[in-house]
């Protein structure tokens, strides 16, 4: 069983920028890619970006490509989710996840309790 821990939420201007991190420990040999996802009031969870452990190939949203960046460190099963440019509507509780990555598919397994982003206009 993976277990992810988030951190690095908060309060943010609009333009601002933040970093959110995310480890995973137990069982991390059975994932080949973590990401992130976020829920914002009354919406439904969307993707925002995922990373493959093997390589490092990354995909991401259309509404942060650009903005947004995702990486990883190996060592530590951690995960980053650089995000710059901030708007309001990227006000969210982010969620990290981790599963599966088949060519281009990404299947969740595992999910974080969340953090969250609010970014002040």
């Amino acid at each position: 069983q993976v277990q992810l821990v988030e951190s690095g939420g908060g309060l943010v201007q609009a333009g601002g920028s933040l970093r959110l991190s995310c480890t995973a420990s137990g069982g991390t040999f059975s994932i080949s890619a973590m990401g992130w996802f976020r829920q914002a009031p009354g919406k439904e969870r969307e993707f925002v970006a995922r990373i493959r452990w093997s390589g490092g190939s990354t995909y991401y949203a259309d509404n942060v490509r650009g903005r947004f960046t995702i990486s990883r460190e190996n060592a530590n099963y951690t995960v980053y989710l650089q995000m710059n440019s901030l708007k309001p509507e990227d006000t969210a509780v982010y969620y990290c996840t981790a599963g599966d990555l088949y060519g281009q598919t990404f299947t969740s397994k595992y999910w974080g309790k969340g953090t969250l982003v609010t970014v002040s206009s």
